[in-house]
């Protein structure tokens, strides 16, 4: 088995230096232990014979207590699933890079920040997404129920416009948009133009096909947005 005395507290030593900050000015990038670049991207990188953890984000996302939860509970539960795994002739690797956009002006649009998360561990990679939204005027999370006004039935109109992209590729995989549910639309980002929905590997296409992103204009979404 793959877990021994030495990785261990290797694993130990790595969840110590890369623990949840805990101010609200303490950054993502500290949390993680990693470094920022020139072009204000943060690149964090562990390779300790056991497995290997491959972080880059940009710096600017204004909620930095909510990256700091989600990049360390994926590395926590990554960690956690590979540590009793039989040795492999490659170590098992999380590479998470991040990617943001944005709507409107700074001081009253929106921040997104998609990250796409490479889990090589498993019989074949598995590419997935997670992805966090922020109201710059209001200083408050967007999440797909308040993306759009209360009451409204986005599933309505996304639904048809999903289901002639998933068509495009041959069909769904072994899930649908109504095995999904409500939470195959969890990781999008806003600009000005348009709604992009990620869609994870071995999700709404078979494994082969990949994952899927579909970009709805805002025009399809005038009458339900927020």
């Amino acid at each position: 088995m793959r877990t021994t005395t030495a990785m261990v507290g290797a694993l130990a030593a790595l969840t110590l230096s890369t623990a949840p900050a805990t101010a609200a000015t303490d950054s993502a990038c500290a949390a993680l232990g990693g470094t920022v670049g020139a072009d204000q991207i943060c690149q964090t990188h562990t390779d300790n014979q056991g497995y290997v953890l491959d972080f880059r984000f940009p710096v600017d996302y204004p909620d930095q207590r909510a990256l700091t939860d989600v990049l360390t509970q994926q590395r926590d539960d990554f960690i956690d699933w590979i540590k009793d795994m039989p040795a492999a002739a490659l170590p098992p690797e999380l590479d998470i890079i991040g990617k943001g956009y944005r709507s409107g002006t700074a001081e009253s649009g929106t921040q997104s920040l998609v990250l796409t998360i490479g889990n090589q561990a498993g019989v074949h990679p598995v590419t997935t997404y997670k992805s966090l939204n922020y109201d710059l005027a209001e200083h408050v999370p967007i999440t797909f129920q308040t993306l759009f006004k209360p009451g409204s039935q986005p599933r309505e109109v996304l639904d048809p416009i999903v289901e002639r992209e998933v068509n495009k590729h041959g069909g769904p995989g072994a899930l649908t948009l109504n095995d999904l549910g409500p939470e195959a639309y969890q990781s999008f980002a806003i600009t000005d133009d348009a709604v992009i929905f990620f869609f994870n590997q071995d999700g709404l296409l078979s494994h082969v096909d990949g994952p899927l992103r579909v970009k709805v204009p805002r025009t399809e979404l005038a009458t339900l947005l927020a």
